[in-house]
This record gives structure tokens, sequence and C-alpha cells, in this order.
């Protein structure tokens, strides 16, 4: 079942809410869908899409063509829908509260408690694809994106192999992106780099509650685990 055959109910419910704010649209979507595990979690993480995606515009203060394309590209929208996305957004935008608070009900709506949790992991590469989408992660972009993997509790190295997924950090980018220390044997490397397209197959992303529509970001991951592992070998065989 599509997310968005019940999506316009469940915007109903939210602007129907007194303060209509972060609160309300965690308990809307627990209550909306509390009779089907597998759609509150895909209604779940689109809605921690579209809310913190809104959070960052207002952070960054500038919301450019080029990222409203990368939100279509994560989430095709049947026409008859644009309107209540657009108004999920935009209460996620004028609401008061920061987006930290957001952040954190995201957290426990999405993630599984524990560190480098993978549903919140996809929540924060969504995140990048957006922001990078006009060329560049912007420094007020950058910081919100950090701040955003410490309250969704992933380690600083973790963050730092998906940052370097999506911004060239220079000569030991592909070790980064894979997550490995410089100077390991390279059946190491293989082993690590089998495991990250293992975890990344679009299957198990589907799995764990993600719409059809990231696979787009799935592709993307895999592309530049791909081309880490390629860049190492390369390396390694010419040394």
């Amino acid at each position: 079942m599509s997310i968005w055959d019940r999506f316009g109910d469940f915007i109903t419910r939210v602007s129907s809410s007194a303060s209509s704010g972060v609160a309300d649209v965690v308990e809307a979507v627990r209550t909306v869908f509390s009779g089907d595990a597998d759609l509150r979690r895909r209604v779940a993480f689109s809605v921690a899409m579209i809310a913190l995606s809104a959070k960052m515009a207002k952070a960054d203060g500038i919301v450019t063509q080029d990222e409203v394309r990368a939100f279509q590209e994560i989430f095709e929208v049947p026409r008859e829908q644009t309107r209540n996305v657009a108004r999920l957004y935009d209460l996620a935008k004028q609401d008061v509260a920061g987006f930290e608070t957001y952040a954190e009900r995201m957290a426990q709506l999405c993630g599984s408690g524990h560190t480098n949790c993978v549903m919140l992991e996809d929540i924060l590469d969504g995140l990048f694809h957006i922001a990078k989408a006009d060329g560049l992660v912007h420094e007020r972009e950058g910081q919100f994106l950090h701040r955003i993997a410490e309250i969704f509790r992933i380690e600083e190295a973790h963050y730092q192999s998906i940052l370097a997924r999506h911004v060239n950090l220079g000569a030991g980018d592909p070790y980064v992106v894979l997550g490995i220390e410089r100077g390991k044997p390279f059946e190491e490397v293989r082993k690590r780099y089998r495991k990250l397209v293992s975890d990344n197959h679009p299957d198990r992303l589907i799995a764990r509650g993600l719409p059809q529509e990231f696979i787009k970001i799935a592709t993307t991951r895999i592309a530049a685990i791909n081309a880490a592992y390629e860049m190492i070998e390369r390396g390694l065989r010419h040394a």
C-alpha cells in the first residue's frame, strides 16, 4: 500500500490540531497508522524527511530550485497529494519548536534507540542529498546536519563516512567512505566493502520501511561505496 493513499487523512488529522506542533505530528503518525506497523514506519520516515528538510531550509534561509528537484527525486508525490505534502512542510517550517526538538522526536519515532541506527542514517543521507543539490553543502547546512547526527546518536567516525559520500574530503576520502583505516590489509578492505554493499542493497532498505522512491538515494550511496573501493584497489595495485 502506498503511503500516499493515507497521507491526506494524516494531514487532515495534524491540521485539525490546536497547535500543529511537532508533538501533534508525532502523535498523529502513531494514532492514524496504529493498525499497520509497516505503513507507520514508511510514513514516519517520510514525515521525518519532509519536516527536517523544512527545518533545514529555515536554518539555511534559502530554498533553491535544485533543492526542490532533489526533494522530488526522493519523493515522487502523486499530483493530488502535492498540496498535502506542502502543508506538512509549511507546518514544520512555521512551527516555533526548534529543529533539535523535531530531530529528537523523529529519532524516537523512527529510530531503534541504538547508536548508528540505520533508518536515522537513511534520513540523514536524504537530507545530505537535498543540501548538496545546488553544488555544495553550505556552512549552515553543514552545522545543521552535524547536529542532527549528534541527536540521532550517529557516532562521529560514522558521520564522517556519511559526510565523505557527499563531500570530497581529500586524499583519505575513499577510506573514510568505507569506514576503514588506511593501511589495513586489502582482504579486510574487501570484506568491509562487501558488507556495505550487502547492508545497502535496495531490498534491505525497503524492508526496513523506506519508500520505493528512496532507491534513488540507495543507488547514489552504492555508487559512492563502489567508487571508494575501486580507488583503493587501484592505489594498492600500483603501489
